[in-house]
């Protein structure tokens, strides 16, 4: 049993943020098995595929370097012929070139952990610790690095020993070929051989890969604690939050609460900017702005009209319209009359167009009255 305090116990699953975090500072997903596998396989794969056209072009090259003639001594120009030569195998081994690379990016690729982290590249004093070294070649960690590798060899030298036993008869008989078939044979056993070993380290990755993922979620388990404060930093803390209602209550705290509390209908746009408008047809001749704001007061609006059961449309250009072109207490703009008609029609008839299943009716705002968040014109 633990003798640490039971929130500081790593109980906890990973937070998507601490694998994010963890990912940004180098802490990704790796195999060092999966990527030896893949790339031996490739390596195995071109030879099985292109190894004889390989050997076709050294025989080309070969005999191309040894034959000439009279011209070929009278002007001899040693740079063409070098490059006439790499150009005949430069092909294949482009091929293989470019195998192993794709199959040394496909390892981390199928991890998940393929991409640059620079902050995996910054100074890290703990690096220079001789103590920590030590720790991590003769800890847990390195225990395991140890019985990886020796199973590797265990399994790798029984693979071999095996394909020696199994090949021992055929590799014995080449001495009563001709030279030809007998180098050919021999190539076929080698790459016969290439690709059993490039199975048995895929093996040894199918085993290796669940063990790193255990191994990773097992180093980033998180705390009771952890997972609290991260919560906080995300979310912010209840605290906070209820700090933040009650700034947005004082804000509106005096005549404006009742004025929203009255309002016919809020406009939104629709988190940064609201309007509330009060239409009563028997007392008010045209619609009156009762409150708007931005930001914090814009929040407070609507946390009260939501309180006060006042409808809440979001029409993003018609409430910086009515923002940028009234104040408190003033009736809206006549341009203006129409598109907030619109509105005031919808919210009086919202029961039965809720009912309906009718949507908000789009409005159009004049030319002149249509403004950007920074209140510049934008028509």
């Amino acid at each position: 049993m633990s003798d640490a305090p039971e929130k500081d116990q790593k109980t906890e699953e990973p937070t998507d943020k601490r694998r994010r975090d963890a990912s940004e500072k180098g802490d990704v997903l790796q195999s060092r098995e999966l990527g030896t596998a893949l790339v031996v396989l490739a390596g195995a794969t071109w030879l099985a595929l292109a190894g004889p056209l390989f050997l076709g072009t050294l025989q080309e090259m070969l005999s191309d370097a040894l034959t000439f003639e009279a011209a070929d001594v009278r002007g001899f120009d040693p740079g063409s012929a070098a490059l006439r030569l790499i150009g005949i195998v430069i092909v294949p081994l482009f091929g293989l070139f470019a195998l192993t690379i794709a199959a040394a990016i496909g390892g981390p690729a199928m991890l998940g952990s393929f991409g640059f982290r620079s902050k995996a590249f910054g100074f890290k004093a703990s690096k220079l610790n001789p103590l920590s070294g030590l720790k991590r070649i003769f800890g847990m960690q390195g225990l395991v690095e140890l019985g990886k590798s020796l199973v590797k060899v265990v399994l790798l030298g029984a693979v071999g020993i095996w394909l020696l036993m199994d090949q021992a008869r055929s590799l014995m008989g080449l001495t009563s070929q001709e030279i030809g078939p007998a180098l050919a044979s021999l190539g076929w056993t080698f790459i016969i051989a290439v690709l059993v070993m490039s199975l048995a380290l895929a093996a040894i990755a199918l085993i290796d890969v669940p063990a790193q993922i255990m191994q990773r979620g097992t180093r980033l388990r998180m705390s009771k604690q952890e997972v609290k404060d991260e919560h906080k930093q995300t979310e912010g803390s209840p605290e906070l939050k209820a700090a933040v209602r009650r700034r947005q209550h004082e804000v509106l705290r005096a005549s404006a609460r009742a004025a929203v509390a009255e309002a016919t209908v809020v406009l939104t746009n629709p988190t940064h900017f609201a309007v509330a408008l009060r239409y009563k047809p028997e007392t008010d001749g045209a619609p009156i702005v009762v409150a708007r704001g931005r930001g914090a007061t814009a929040e407070a609006i609507r946390a009260l009209a939501t309180e006060n059961e006042v409808p809440i449309l979001s029409y993003p250009q018609l409430a910086r319209a009515v923002y940028f072109t009234a104040r408190t207490g003033q009736v809206i703009r006549e341009d203006l009359y129409l598109a907030v008609a619109t509105v005031l029609a919808f919210v009086f008839n919202l029961d039965s167009a809720v009912a309906a299943g009718a949507v908000q009716p789009p409005v159009t705002v004049p030319p002149g009255a249509r403004f950007d968040e920074k209140g510049r014109p934008d028509g």
